[in-house]
């Protein structure tokens, strides 16, 4: 029992220093910048998604036939393609770049799937039947839904689950999630970076609006999340919104976003 009861000391004891590990202001700034660029691609492939349903939603002679959708990067343009019910074929393709609201060029012919986007189906239909399973705890709460992005990463992927609604004077930070997956689109780790959903209401009963946003990490997520950065910035812009703060406990301090300036710094107080 001693033996046993020393093992877990030492165990809670690496746990204890990894949660609270000090950086210096360069690693700091190293750590966030990279999770900013993480929040922008992330957003990237969201704001095409979002603008290429609503011209599909538009498209009479094509909606109807659409069964599901992908969404992925080539080179500085992020494409949303929509496949027939079958996923044997892409009945529309949308492009665009620098995040723009317009795509830059659509594509109506209808072809076969090319290699990413092959891999990309594969992982999508592969992985969603594993969600299911209680020991990855994804749940949805009513009025919100979860929309997937996935990320080639070498001969894996990253998929990530981020919250969205149609509820207006929300912005549905929290119940987000990010899985490795192998190349078939086997979950390899999963990882939970809020334990619950944390909707930011913007807009109050009494008709007055909020212009910043603030919330809690747990110490085991110490840093800001890409998920963060990319829900704020798909759901500022509809808000008087410009930034939002999180809390770390377990670095001590606040790190704030501002969409509009795209910066992301280390502050003392929101």
């Amino acid at each position: 029992m001693k033996q046993i009861a020393g093992i877990l000391l030492i165990i809670m004891s690496v746990l204890i220093s990894a949660q609270e590990k000090k950086y210096s202001d360069q690693e700091l700034k190293q750590k966030l910048d990279s999770i900013k660029a993480e929040g922008n691609l992330l957003f990237s492939h969201e704001n095409a998604s979002w603008h290429s349903g609503d011209l599909i939603s538009q498209n009479k002679s094509v909606a109807g036939s659409v069964g599901t959708y992908l969404t992925y990067k080539v080179h500085d343009t992020i494409k949303t393609v929509f496949l027939n019910r079958e996923q044997s074929l892409v009945l529309a393709e949308y492009s665009f770049k620098n995040n723009g609201t317009k795509p830059v060029k659509e594509n109506f012919r209808q072809r076969k799937l090319n290699n990413t986007e092959s891999g990309i189906n594969k992982v999508r239909n592969t992985i969603i039947p594993q969600l299911s399973d209680p020991k990855y705890e994804v749940g949805v709460p009513e009025g919100y839904n979860l929309n997937i992005i996935i990320l080639p990463l070498n001969e894996k992927y990253k998929v990530y689950l981020i919250p969205g609604t149609s509820q207006n004077g929300i912005i549905p930070f929290g119940n987000d999630y990010l899985f490795i997956t192998d190349g078939e689109g086997k979950i390899l780790s999963n990882q939970r970076f809020h334990s619950r959903l944390i909707p930011a209401i913007t807009q109050m009963e009494n008709g007055t609006t909020s212009v910043k946003t603030t919330h809690s990490h747990l110490k085991t997520n110490p840093f800001i999340s890409a998920t963060d950065i990319c829900t704020f910035k798909l759901y500022a812009p509809l808000t008087k919104m410009e930034e939002f703060s999180v809390y770390s406990p377990a670095l001590g301090t606040y790190m704030t976003y501002n969409y509009k300036k795209d910066s992301l710094e280390k502050t003392k107080k929101p």
